[in-house]
This record gives structure tokens, C-alpha cells and sequence, in this order.
């Protein structure tokens, strides 16, 4: 939200310390609480997205704890009736794990705590001093409690990561680490098999990437597992560790308390909290389409599940990609444009699809000059930087720049015939049984043409064209035709009737095959010229 949770602070990040606060939120004699309505209102859209039952009654209470970055001495949260219980998240695990489904306990309202910078020592533990900013005290939160159902660091961090979209395609949050913006802790607690019941619970803290939350979560599991097996297993108490990215492991950082040490009761200075059903039903109505609904349509779209997990893994590339297939682009090749080459190009330029001015429906315009052969897909990508930059119509572009693709074969057959006239040697080479010589006319053929000739088409022409047992001789009279004494001296030991001829004219520099004319070959006495005349 733009305000604190119970004052009309501003919420932001980067701000000069303590410039954003104020009687309410320092918890100074005399000041109340009063709720934003904005706060209630983004936590039913984040109830109905992760499938919760709403409570459409609810209440505040007072969490105690005595802690420097907490200015009134307690924290207003929700205790014993929660805004939301139950839901789930579905999660698509990647390199082909499958689905899961994991279990919601509960999801509450409550507010943040200031923050400390330690002065000597990266913690408090060794530091000369401790500096508060208390910018942050009161930001509204939504604490999410998921049941005990993960078995994995990787479980743990694709659940957090799928929430983290939910609450980014929501709009409910920006979802960012790196910010505080979303913050995520972790208990983490073993058991041998055949056990039902859990073992001691222990939190793990100062999680700042969803990496690191994988790492935390298999060091935890392995350091426990082995005071478990060495016979140690009351060394295993329930306490709050802090994660050491550089160590890669834990380390205490206090005793856990237990509920009846943080002393709840109701807050009194707030009244219950009451929503109604017509603003369940808006809000509902309100939800966009979510991760996991794009990654079914995806799927059903023919779409394989790597480009489905890219598409659908932030809001910005789902939305330009679905703008682009509304506007007519074909599912695959749009993918492969948003995922390959587009995003490719933002995160070289650090940029968002927020600030791009080449739309999808525009992107669509190109796809579509590419599948009709107006284009190549090599002149795309050469287009495409200038469009992204700049935007407008990549038909534009193509006609002003003369870039349209050349399909028609005897354009193209002309093309060939001049590269293979160019490349004798190579071409000798082909015939002797090099074919992989193919790909060196086919380079050729495209720098001739600035990359202008329709692929598909000269791969279709390339292999007859190379394998035919002819010459390409170009006249400048009407009956005599020059050819290089090499190409005289092979054609004495070809056979008459194997011998094919094309024959371009080369009047106003411009060639022009003569369609499927057939010519008769007369070898003249003249060294330097062949007659052929018109069957």
C-alpha cells in the first residue's frame, strides 16, 4: 500500500532515515492507531488468490516483545482470529518434477518493525553501536503460515518464488528481496521414518534469496539429521538460527519464545475487523488471471513446459505475450521472440516491458511478416533492436528499408548461379562429394543478397541447383554464350544429354532467367564462345 498500516505514512524504500514517521507509528504517549482501509482490502485479493476462507470477522491484538527496531514496545498483529485460514499454492517444480500442492495454515495482517544497522560488527554481537530507522516501523504486512508439508530446500524455495508471482501478478506487493519488501523465514524440523509426530522446531532467519533459502533448508535438515543419529537429539532446542551465506551455514541467534511469551490480547484501541460479501465479490471479479492458470492455458496452447514456466514466471512477460497472440502471432514463434530475443535484449539494457514501446500486437506484425515470407527471420532479429528502441511498425521499417525477403525461384536461381560461378573450386569440391560444402553456398547465397533470400525456398533450390550437371553462362548477344575455359573444358566430358544450361541475360544489369526454355548446345571452334540456339 502508499500508507503505513494504523497511519498515513508514507511506505517506500531508500528514503533518508526516519524522514516517514510520526506519533502514530513511534508509539509516542497519546497517539492512535487507525486502520488503512487499503490494508484489508489487499489482503482479501491475497486470500482469494492463494484459495483461502475469508473470515469475514476478524480482530487486532497485541504481540509484546521488547526489541530496539520495535519503537511502542509491542507489535499489532492478529493472534488467535486471523483475516484467512487454510488454502494451498500449486507449484510446477522444474526439470520435470511434476506438480504439488502445498497446504496454507493461515494468513494474517500485522506491522513491520523498524530496522537496525550495527556499527563495528555485521550483527549485533561485537558492535560499538546500533543505528534505528524507523521508516520501515509500521509498513502493513501479510504474514502467510504454510502447514508442515515441504520436504526439500527446493520445495521450499519454488513454493516461496511462486508466491512471490502471486503476489506480483496480484499487484498486492512488488515482491522484492532485496528491498525487505517480501521477507521469508523458515522452521525446520526432522523426524525418523515411521514417526508421526514432528520433531523440535527450529527457525532459520536472515534468508535473503531463494537460493539461499534452499541452502539454509538442506544445511538445517543434514545438521539435525546428524545430532539425531549421533544421539544428540536434546542439542536440538527450539531457537531462532541466522543463515551465514559466506559460512553456508547456521548459527544461534536467541531462544525461541512461545506464544505465552509474547502476551497476547486483543488490541484496544482498534475495532474488529468486518468485510462484507460485496467486497469478497469484487475482489474476486477483480483477480487477475494467476501463475498457475497461465501455465495450464500455456500448456494448452502446445507450448513446451520450459517456455511455459519462463512465460508465466513474472506478469510483464505474460502480458506482452498474450497481447502478441491476440493480435494473431502464432503461440510458438511468439514464444520464441518474447523468450529468446526480447528478453534477451532487456536484461542486457536493463529495461522492463513496462518501458518498452514496441507492443506485442506489434511484435505480432513482425511475427506475421516472417510466417507470410515477407521477411526473414534473420532480418527480424536485424530490425528488432531499432523497434524496441524507437517502436512503430516493423512494415514500415521493412518497405524503407527495402528489406523485403526475395522469394521468387528465378530470382533466386539467379542468385545461385552467380555464387556458384564465383566459388568454382568449392563447387568441384561439392560434386566430388563434400555435400557439406552446402552450407558454404547457402552463406553466400544470403551475403549476395543481404540476407534478403526467402530460406525456405532456396533450400529447396540449393541441392538441385549444386548437384545439377551443368553451367551457369550468361551472354551478352543473343546467340553467344562466354564461358570460363574451365567450365569449356569440363562440358567436353559431359554428355549431351546430361548437360543443363541456364541462361541469364544480362542487358541493364539486371538478370532474368528465361523460365523453363530449352536450349540445344552447339560447342563452337571459337575459344571463347558457345552458340546455343532455342529448341
Amino acid at each position: 500500500t502508499a500508507k503505513k498500516a494504523f497511519c498515513g505514512c508514507r511506505v517506500g524504500f531508500g528514503a533518508p532515515a526516519n524522514r516517514d514517521t510520526c506519533p502514530a507509528c513511534m508509539g509516542l504517549p497519546g497517539s492512535l492507531p487507525a486502520l488503512n482501509a487499503a490494508v484489508p482490502r489487499s489482503a482479501v485479493a491475497m486470500g482469494l488468490a492463494l484459495n483461502c476462507d475469508i473470515q469475514l470477522h476478524s480482530k487486532f491484538d497485541r504481540k509484546q516483545y521488547f526489541y530496539p527496531d520495535l519503537p511502542k514496545g509491542y507489535q499489532i498483529s492478529q493472534h488467535d482470529v486471523p483475516v484467512a485460514r487454510g488454502g494451498f499454492v500449486d507449484v510446477t517444480l522444474p526439470l520435470g518434477g511434476g506438480g504439488r500442492r502445498f497446504a496454507l495454515e493461515r494468513m494474517h495482517i500485522e506491522e513491520d518493525t523498524g530496522k537496525l544497522t550495527h556499527e563495528g560488527a555485521d550483527a549485533l554481537k561485537g558492535s560499538d553501536a546500533s543505528l534505528g530507522d524507523y521508516n520501515r516501523a509500521g509498513t502493513p504486512l501479510l504474514e502467510i503460515v504454510t502447514e508442515p508439508c515441504m520436504r526439500s530446500g527446493q520445495e521450499a524455495s519454488e513454493y516461496a518464488q511462486e508466491l512471490q508471482r502471486i503476489v506480483r501478478f496480484t499487484e498486492v506487493g512488488d515482491g522484492n528481496l532485496s528491498e525487505g519488501s517480501m521477507r521469508c523465514d523458515v522452521n525446520v524440523s526432522v523426524r525418523a521414518v515411521g514417526d508421526e509426530r514432528l520433531g523440535t522446531k527450529v527457525e532459520v532467519k536472515n534468508l535473503n534469496s531463494f537460493s539461499a533459502m534452499q541452502r539454509a533448508v538442506d544445511f538445517e535438515f543434514e545438521r539435525q539429521t546428524g545430532l539425531l543419529e549421533a544421539g544428540r537429539g536434546g542439542d536440538i532446542v527450539q531457537e531462532t538460527r541466522l543463515w551465514d551465506e559466506n559460512k553456508r551455514e547456521t548459527a544461534t541467534m536467541r531462544k525461541k519464545e512461545g506464544a505465552a511469551d509474547y502476551r497476547y490480547f486483543p488490541e484496544p484501541d482498534l475495532p474488529p475487523l468486518v468485510l462484507t460479501e460485496a467486497l469478497l465479490q469484487d475482489t474476486r471479479t477483480a483477480l487477475p488471471e494467476l501463475p498457475a492458470e497461465k501455465r495450464e492455458r500455456y500448456l494448452g496452447m502446445g507450448l513446451p513446459e520450459g517456455d511455459v514456466l519462463v512465460l508465466a514466471g513474472e506478469r510483464g512477460i505474460a502480458d506482452y505475450f498474450d497481447a502478441c497472440v491476440a493480435a494473431g502471432a502464432p503461440a510458438k514463434p511468439a514464444a520464441n521472440w518474447v523468450i529468446g530475443d526480447i528478453l534477451g535484449w532487456m536484461k542486457a539494457n536493463g529495461k522492463d516491458f513496462r518501458d518498452l514501446p514496441f507492443s506485442g500486437a506489434q511484435l505480432a506484425e513482425m511475427v506475421g511478416l516472417i510466417e507470410d515470407g515477407t521477411i526473414s527471420g534473420k532480418i527480424g532479429k536485424e530490425i528488432l533492436p531499432e523497434l524496441l528502441v524507437e517502436g512503430g511498425s516493423a512494415r514500415a521499417v521493412v518497405e524503407a528499408k527495402g528489406l523485403s525477403q526475395v522469394s521468387d525461384p528465378a530470382e533466386i536461381a539467379a542468385i545461385i548461379d552467380e555464387v556458384m560461378a564465383a566459388n568454382p573450386q568449392q563447387l568441384e569440391q561439392f560434386r566430388a562429394g563434400k555435400t557439406k560444402l552446402q552450407g558454404f553456398f547457402t552463406g553466400q547465397v544470403m551475403k549476395a543478397s543481404g540476407g534478403r533470400v526467402n530460406p525456405k525456398v532456396l533450400g529447396k533450390m540449393l541441392g538441385q541447383k549444386l548437384k545439377a550437371k551443368g553451367f551457369n553462362v550468361h551472354y551478352t548477344r543473343t546467340t553467344d554464350v562466354f564461358i570460363p575455359l574451365e567450365q569449356r573444358t569440363a562440358m567436353a566430358n559431359v554428355k549431351k544429354a546430361d548437360l543443363f544450361i541456364s541462361v541469364h541475360c544480362n542487358a541493364n544489369r539486371s538478370s532474368r532467367v528465361h523460365g523453363l526454355e530449352t536450349y540445344s548446345l552447339n560447342l563452337a571452334k571459337s575459344k571463347d564462345a558457345v552458340r546455343i540456339a532455342a529448341r
